[in-house]
């Protein structure tokens, strides 16, 4: 019988500074857990991570009881959850979605709307804004994983996908993900 793994998905926001994933990292490490998984990123004036940490029962529940210290330490907002492995689902074909434009309001809720009515999961996404180069034009750019399902044709999937981004003026790339 293979043991039970235990986690707890921690995310922290606060102001950007160096050393934040040094002393959060040292924290876990000494509360005898482990990072599988993380994101992290400075957005503004303001740092965000994402972390999934492993642990025994008794290991994350200290680590847990740490987190009121940990946020006036570190000066952090925290919240955590405990959290299981992803359980196996339907056989799912990673594919990734590379999408510029001119920058302009509802980008990102258009994409989604248009994977979500196919039961497409966002796995993980990556946007930002800057200016175009000799030109200065505002422009946006996003990255996303999605998960396809199997039963899904993708010759019609990306046929949709790119007469929906021409209708939107993005230029778009639907490729699968090669590991």
């Amino acid at each position: 019988m293979t043991p039970t793994k235990n986690f707890l998905v921690i995310s922290a926001l606060g102001g950007d500074r160096s050393g934040i994933v040094d002393q959060l990292s040292r924290i876990i490490l000494d509360n005898g857990c482990s990072i599988v998984d993380s994101r992290m990123t400075v957005l503004g004036g303001e740092f965000a991570i994402l972390l999934m940490i492993e642990g025994n029962w008794n290991t994350l529940a200290k680590l847990e009881g740490t987190l009121p210290g940990i946020e006036q330490q570190l000066g952090l907002t925290i919240i955590a959850k405990r959290t299981t492995e992803r359980p196996s689902g339907p056989d799912l074909l990673p594919y990734g979605v590379e999408v510029v434009s001119l920058d302009h309001p509802g980008i990102i809720h258009h994409l989604a709307s248009f994977f979500s009515q196919r039961k497409i999961n966002i796995e993980d996404m990556a946007t930002s804004a800057y200016a175009a180069a000799h030109t200065g034009t505002p422009m946006f750019a996003v990255h996303m994983t999605v998960g396809i399902p199997s039963n899904i044709h993708i010759a019609t999937l990306r046929e949709e996908f790119m007469e929906f981004c021409d209708s939107m003026n993005l230029d778009a790339v639907l490729e699968p993900i090669k590991s």
